[in-house]
């Protein structure tokens, strides 16, 4: 499934294996970039300065770690397992900078299942020359119920000054 379909539907405990793999991509826009700045109030020149960001160890502009984080829990909300899924504990291992129009994959693997309808992922995630920006591991509730239903819309957000 792909974060560009109309409908999402959940994986079940129950229908979850060990070895089970799904993938979320996204691109970094300046958009996105801005308004993760935003909503989570980091606003580190480094994101959103250009001048300052030409003279730190990255030589341009990067996207917040977190934001690369918060696709792995979008795969997992969306994705696999999907709807209904409860979000328990993420370890994240920053590996190299995400820039400006970076396409992210997401790819997660279940690793192991658990009492209580516990799963845990390995979350690993690659930039669109193959090269790993993310690691770490999710664990998570899988739902019991399955369900199907229409992607929510977002409304259109723009940014002004």
């Amino acid at each position: 499934m792909s974060d560009t379909q109309e409908t999402l539907e959940n994986i079940t405990y129950n229908e979850l294996n060990e070895g089970d793999t799904a993938t979320f991509t996204r691109t970094l826009t300046e958009d996105d970039l801005v308004l993760f700045a935003a909503v989570s109030g980091d606003v580190n020149p480094v994101h959103l300065d250009s001048e300052f960001a030409a003279d730190s160890m990255f030589k341009e502009r990067i996207a917040h770690g977190m934001w690369s984080g918060s696709l792995i829990s979008a795969a997992l909300a969306t994705v696999m397992p999907g709807p209904g899924t409860i979000y328990l504990e993420q370890s994240l291992s920053f590996k190299r900078p995400v820039k400006l129009d970076d396409t992210l994959t997401v790819e997660l693997t279940v690793i192991r299942k658990e009492p209580k309808n516990r799963v845990a992922f390995q979350c690993e995630v690659h930039n669109q020359n193959q090269e790993q920006v993310v690691s770490g591991e999710a664990k998570v509730i899988a739902p019991t119920k399955k369900m199907s239903l229409k992607k929510p819309r977002l409304p259109k957000i723009t940014i002004t000054d």
